[in-house]
């Protein structure tokens, strides 16, 4: 089997298991990953995460342009802009994950750094979040809004919609947007009883330790 055809695979598989575990439901969600000539695989619009084919990927070339399979989602500009920003960027996950929506939606969350410091694991895998404001979906502006953070971070929040998180593969950004989801449930499930975070301290030893981009 080429690697094309591997990946194709372990795309569909990847995002099967999200949505079986109820990270996606019903055609939400999308994912992209580079392939070995520098074009992109990703999946087709209005699909769901449950029942990708992997022969109908859409397939770009190194232009960008759509060479084969369906179309392609309409989130392709927020993909874009982190593949152009990003140089490690080689995968692009996007969720509609329950609790990370529910934490965006609350007044006080900070914009700059969408996640609370809960658990080591969330620094490592993320570093600091960018929450975004509130895009009406397919809009380019979300897009442009992620070229404006200059390739500083790797997971952004869009405001009352979902995570988009960008890795080196698509299973190191599937692990990561996993990540994500898991801290913000940590934080609605301890919301209002003052849980203890990570100190400055034990945040910068994690940073120190990992090697972590933890930009301001």
């Amino acid at each position: 089997m080429s690697s094309e055809s591997n990946l194709r695979e372990l795309i569909c598989v990847l995002a099967k298991s999200m949505f079986d575990r109820g990270l996606t439901g019903g055609s939400t969600g999308n994912i992209s990953a580079r392939t070995d000539d520098g074009g992109l695989l990703v999946s087709p619009t209005g699909t769901s995460f449950g029942r990708l084919d992997p022969g109908r990927l859409s397939r770009f070339d190194t232009q960008g342009t759509l060479i084969d399979g369906d179309p392609p989602t309409k989130e392709m500009p927020l993909h874009s802009a982190f593949y152009d920003t990003r140089s490690t960027a080689g995968a692009v996950v996007h969720l509609h994950s329950c609790h990370s929506v529910a934490l965006s939606m609350m007044p006080d969350v900070n914009e700059d750094d969408f996640l609370p410091p809960l658990t080591p694991y969330g620094l490592m895998k993320l570093g600091r979040v960018k929450l975004l404001p509130f895009f009406v979906p397919g809009d380019a502006a979300m897009g442009d809004a992620v070229r404006g953070l200059a390739g500083k971070r790797s997971a952004v929040m869009l405001a009352n919609h979902g995570p988009v998180v960008a890795a080196k593969d698509v299973e190191a950004a599937c692990n990561a947007i996993e990540e994500l989801e898991d801290t913000a449930r940590l934080a609605i499930l301890t919301r209002g009883l003052s849980p203890r975070a990570l100190s400055p301290a034990q945040i910068q030893a994690v940073v120190q330790k990992f090697d972590v981009e933890w930009d301001g």
